[in-house]
This record gives structure tokens, C-alpha cells and sequence, in this order.
């Protein structure tokens, strides 16, 4: 049948299910290996510092592709785009679950990396096919699914060890991308709304070398100090390639990112906020079950094991699904900014609760619920306020930079909160509770600075939403 016979007879209510698939599909892979890092150690026999390029390169590979594929996707159809991300996930899961080194595994983990595309297209998508009216909500329930992904797949990391194996967590999500990806190709139809200019590689190339630059020494800085000139030559690097970015993106005449369109107040303080919540996201989702897990007689932690660690912390993956839902009502009453910043507050004070509340086990749960109300309704507003303000041909490329600079606050986070544990951990020996207890405040002065920037953003934006 031909591809557009195929695809008119497409409801927006197939197209949903696709997108939210692709979403979690992907977003299920950022968190799943986390927990189980010490046990893929000794699968594939190699070292600690080695095995964390299985997070480094996935890293890596997303932040690089997510805003280079949304651009792709403006161009040449999203549709098209999106089914090749959700294939070279399919191909990385598969490389990774064969994988017999660490070398073979850490190149599957950067061609799974190339479906950060998914998420930027995904937002277009919705933005092309829904009604008007259900565009806000659905960008809501997707926005959630993003980070409900990373809190199931901490918790689904033990149980699926356990009954299938460490390669399980690999076989799983290949076949689900794989299924996504069909899906897709039958489902969704041709973008109506393409951008007329080309793809700037000199761009891609500068972007690339500038995001590596910076993400590779914050990923080692825990390890080799702050101080190394192995951290500090590559940041240098990194300033001086972005500054070169910016200027031949500014006077480009098809940018890879049109520097315009950041220069909105509503896209730059969005993009700040996600920035700053990425350190929350990511340092948590990170260090909170090696925390859980640390047996009580070091004066702190509940000895859980994997599974008990995802149970502990399930909690944040019910309430980020839930706030998603509501996030879009709630912003249609009272207006994305004061939404955005409850939800900033309400980090603030999660992220305190774990600094300094966290000897009982349901104190953490109670910390991780509120969280996820947090996380859950802000990454929603904030992809409801850009999808918003930019023109439709934008979709892909603003929602790539939000999700990108939120990857790069993690980094930032990951590398802050290791670096200060590291800091209170004795030679062979088990963390200090201080470092998660100052590892913890530093996230919530990040989560101050994001309450501020919150403040920034529009009362009110296009789509029908309205202040209180």
C-alpha cells in the first residue's frame, strides 16, 4: 500500500501510542543499567573505571545526536528521523547484548546514544498531529514518560537480572524498539510542516567536539580531580570551541540551533531550568541506590539489595506518570510559570529532605514521591512553554537543545555529587555518610538557582494557556 494511502487513515490516538512507546523505550535505557554496573563488571571482566564508559558512551552519543537529529527531523520529516532512531537503538541493544568485552559493549552503548533523537521528534511529532486542544496534555504524559523511564528502569533492573539475566536488560528493550520502530514506519504519517534550509555539518562537527570536550572531563573529574589536566585542558577546550560554534551558528544562514530563537526569554529560562534539573535528575537516579544499598552498620543505608533498591525508590516513577497527567490542566489554570516554579520549590525541598532525612526508609520513599511531582510536572510545563513559542519547522531542534542541556546537567551533577563523595570516602573503604549529605545540598543550592530561573519564564504562552 502506498505510504500515504498507509498513513491518512492514522488517528492521533495510534500516533500517541507510538510516540509514547519510542519515548519510554529510550528513556528506559538512560537509568536501566545503573544499578547493575558492579555485576557487569564481572560479566565482562573488566574494571571499574572501565565499565563506567558503559554510561559515559551512551552519554556521549545522546547529547551529541539528540539536537542533530531534531534538526534532521525539522528538514527531512520527522517520521522518517524518528524510525531511524529507533533503529540504531534496536542495533545498539543488540550489539550490547552479544557484546563479549567491554570494547564491543561500550560501542553498542554509543549507537544505542544515537536514539536521544527520539525524544526532540517525539514532541514535534505531537506538535504536527494532534488536535490543537490535546496537543498540551499529550505533550505532558510524554514529557513525564521521559523521566517515569529512568525511575522503572531502577527498579526493573533487579528483578529482570535476576529472572533472565544481566543481558536481559539489552534483549528487552531491543525488541521493544524494535516493535516501536515497525509501529512508527506503519503509523505515522509524513511531517506537514519541514524546514527549507539545509543541515549546517560544519555546525554538527563544532557541536560535537565542543559537547565532548565538556562531557568526557566531567564524566573523569571524580577520578582524576578537578585540578588534572585532564579535566581542565579538555574544559578549556570546550569554551573555545562552543564560542566558535556560537559565532559560525550566528552567522550561518540554515544554523544547526538558530541562536534567535534562544535569545526568547521563555526558551533560554526554560532551557536553564531543564539545565538545573538535569543536575537534580541525573545525581540522584545515579548515587541514591548505591546509598540504599550500603549496609546500616556504616551509620547510614538499609543494606537493600537491587530489587529492594528499585522498590525503594519506585516511588518517583509513579508520581512523575502522575503529575505528567495533571501537569497540563493545572498549567491551563494557573500558567506555566507558577507551575514551574511550585515545581522548583518542591525540588528544593525534596532534594533537602534527602540530605538531611534520610535515616529511615521511608523517609527516602516520602523524598523520592515528592520528586517526582517535581520532575514529572516541570519537564512537562517546560516542553508545553517551548513547543509553544517556537515555530512548528522549530519543534525538533528547540525540544533537542532542552533535552541536551538537560543531559549536560547531569553530567554536571553526576560529576559533582562523585566528586564530593569521592572527596569523603576512605582508601579501600565505604563513602562517609557526609559526602551524601553534601552531595545532597549541592544538588538543592543547584535547585535554588533553578527556583530563580523559574521565575523567568512567561506568565503566559500561545496555546490556549492562560495565567490565573
Amino acid at each position: 500500500m502506498p505510504a500515504h494511502l498507509r498513513h491518512r487513515s492514522s488517528q492521533p490516538r495510534d500516533i500517541l501510542t507510538v510516540v509514547l512507546l519510542s519515548v519510554f523505550t529510550f528513556a528506559l535505557l538512560q537509568s536501566l543499567i545503573n544499578p547493575v554496573l558492579p555485576a557487569l563488571q564481572r560479566d565482562l571482566r573488566t574494571t571499574q573505571s572501565l565499565v563506567t564508559w558503559v554510561m559515559t558512551a551512551f552519554l556521549l552519543s545522546a547529547s551529541v545526536a539528540t539536537p542533530l537529529l531534531g534538526r534532521l527531523g525539522d528538514r527531512y520529516g520527522k517520521h522518517l528521523v524518528l524510525v531511524g532512531s529507533l533503529i540504531a537503538l534496536a542495533i545498539g541493544s543488540l550489539i550490547s547484548a552479544i557484546a563479549p568485552n567491554i570494547a564491543v559493549m561500550v560501542v553498542g552503548r554509543a549507537i544505542q546514544g544515537i536514539g536521544g533523537g527520539v525524544l526532540p521528534l517525539a514532541f514535534g511529532i505531537i506538535s504536527d498531529e494532534m488536535p490543537r486542544e490535546r496537543i498540551p496534555g499529550a505533550i505532558g504524559v510524554t514529557a513525564a514518560l521521559t523521566a517515569v523511564g529512568g525511575g522503572a528502569g531502577i527498579a526493573l533492573a533487579g528483578p529482570l537480572t535476576s529472572l533472565a539475566g544481566i543481558r536481559s536488560l539489552f534483549w528487552i528493550p531491543m525488541v521493544l524498539t524494535a516493535v516501536a520502530a515497525v509501529m512508527a514506519y506503519r503509523v505515522i504519517p509524513p511531517s506537514p510542516f519541514r524546514s527549507d534550509t539545509g543541515v549546517s555539518w560544519l555546525a554538527s562537527i563544532l557541536l560535537a567536539g565542543w559537547l565532548i570536550a565538556l562531557l568526557v572531563p566531567l564524566t573523569q573529574a571524580s577520578s582524576k580531580g578537578w585540578a588534572s589536566g585532564m579535566v581542565v585542558g579538555p574544559l578549556i577546550a570546550a569554551a573555545v570551541l562552543a564560542a566558535v560554534w556560537i559565532l559560525t551558528e550566528t552567522r550561518s544562514a540554515s544554523p544547526l540551533v538558530d541562536m534567535r530563537m534562544l535569545r526568547s526569554t521563555a526558551v533560554w529560562a526554560t532551557n536553564l531550568v531543564s539545565l538545573l534539573f538535569g543536575i537534580s535528575l541525573f545525581a540522584s537516579i545515579a548515587f541514591l541506590p548505591a546509598f540504599v544499598q550500603t549496609p546500616p552498620e556504616n551509620g547510614y543505608g538499609f543494606g537493600a539489595s537491587v530489587t529492594q533498591a528499585g522498590l525503594l525508590l519506585l516511588p518517583i516513577t509513579a508520581t512523575m506518570f502522575l503529575a505528567g497527567l495533571a501537569s497540563a490542566r493545572l498549567t491551563a489554570s494557573f500558567g506555566p510559570r507558577l507551575i514551574l516554579v511550585a515545581a522548583s520549590a518542591l525540588n528544593v525541598g525534596s532534594i533537602a529532605m534527602l540530605a538531611f532525612w534520610h535515616d529511615r526508609q521511608w523517609k527516602v520513599s516520602v523524598a523520592m514521591a515528592l520528586l517526582g511531582v517535581s520532575f514529572g510536572s516541570a519537564f512537562s510545563t517546560m516542553a508545553n512553554i517551548i513547543v509553544a513559542t517556537v515555530r512548528p519547522d522549530q519543534t525538533g531542534v528547540a525540544n533537542g537543545v532542552t533535552a541536551n542541556v538537560r543531559t549536560i546537567g547531569g553530567s554536571v551533577g553526576v560529576a559533582l555529587m562523585g566528586g564530593i563523595i569521592s572527596a569523603h570516602t576512605p582508601a579501600g573503604g565505604t563513602p562517609g555518610e557526609a559526602g551524601y549529605t553534601l552531595g545532597f545540598a549541592a544538588l538543592g543550592i543547584a535547585g535554588v538557582v533553578a527556583l530563580l530561573a523559574a521565575l523567568l519564564t512567561p506568565v503566559r504562552i500561545s496555546t490556549g494557556f492562560r495565567s490565573g
